[in-house]
């Protein structure tokens, strides 16, 4: 599970990672970035739409996204992440997850 503190909950946070403007995009993905001046570790905000399907396809979704990002915690800028999952990604296997997050993280040059 990941801690609190790797977490971006509030609607407000959301608002201040949005507002910075950085984002970027595959056809699974949007990830937007916001440099966090006060601490030295990532934080991630998930968001997954209605559209991609009922409450537990959902949150089968966000708990696969949070995977990812705790494997390759490591490999990550200290930023502020928000992903938001596209209609592609409800077909989606883990792997096939984890390729598109790293092939978008790459694009962001994010990665190591």
């Amino acid at each position: 599970m990941m801690k609190k503190r790797f977490r971006i909950k509030k609607e407000h946070d959301f608002q201040l990672v949005f507002k910075k403007r950085k984002s970027f995009a595959n056809r699974q993905f949007v990830i937007y970035l916001s440099d966090h001046p006060k601490t030295n570790h990532m934080r991630v905000g998930i968001s997954v739409s209605k559209r991609l399907g009922n409450a537990v396809k959902r949150n089968k979704i966000k708990r696969r996204i949070r995977v990812f990002f705790q494997k390759h915690q490591d490999r990550l800028e200290p930023k502020e992440y928000v992903v938001i999952a596209r209609q592609p990604v409800s077909n989606m296997d883990y792997h096939e997850m984890e390729k598109s997050l790293v092939h978008v993280l790459k694009i962001a040059k994010c990665i190591k």
